[in-house]
């Protein structure tokens, strides 16, 4: 990821987006476990955002169990010039930790990594039952991606996604679906 990109990522998870005071508290599952959450997910879709704006498809991301607890992440794309983005971060437990539905990702960039608001939500809100697709999101509503553990989702499970995040206020109509190839890895 070029420092541009990485500092524009960076400013984006830092920026507290406070939620809509009409909005009811962002609805998480009730548990997720990490081991079956680990592994390689494609995007499916996502509300735009500036730290994905080179992305135009084949969008993965890699979870990675730590002996910590926490869990490396590392998300690729491929741009309009044909290259390959990467940003590599660390995810950990939210708040209290007591439901692991909640975390926080923060990026490597190297800017003020200790402060809090450093960190960004990524709050599980809803998960297929098999661990074939999952729903993410964050508070401020500004943030939410659907994922899939296939290059191509169902139409049930996305039709099933679009109406969890609905069901949290998202505003679904800004959703835009995400080409994946068979060369996205």
């Amino acid at each position: 990821m070029t420092l541009p990109v990485r500092v524009l990522a960076t400013f984006a998870l830092c920026l507290p987006l406070a939620a809509h005071a009409s909005d009811p508290p962002l609805r998480v599952v009730d548990s997720v476990d990490l081991t079956r959450y680990a592994g390689r997910w494609y995007e499916a879709a996502r509300l735009p955002n500036k730290s994905q704006d080179q992305c135009t498809g084949d969008v993965v991301v890699h979870y990675v169990l730590r002996v910590d607890g926490r869990i490396d992440v590392v998300n690729r794309c491929r741009t309009s010039g044909g290259k390959v983005d990467e940003a590599r971060g660390i995810a950990r437990k939210a708040g209290d930790g007591k439901n692991n539905a909640r975390l926080e990702v923060r990026f490597r960039t190297g800017i003020l990594p200790f402060l809090r608001s450093a960190w960004g939500d990524y709050w599980i809100i809803g998960l297929g039952p098999d661990y074939t697709w999952a729903v993410v999101g964050a508070p401020s509503r500004e943030r939410l991606w659907i994922l899939s553990r296939t290059p191509e989702i169902s139409a049930a499970s996305y039709e099933r996604a679009i109406e969890i995040a609905r069901g949290n206020s998202f505003d679904v109509k800004r959703v835009v679906r995400t080409t994946n190839s068979s060369r996205a890895q």
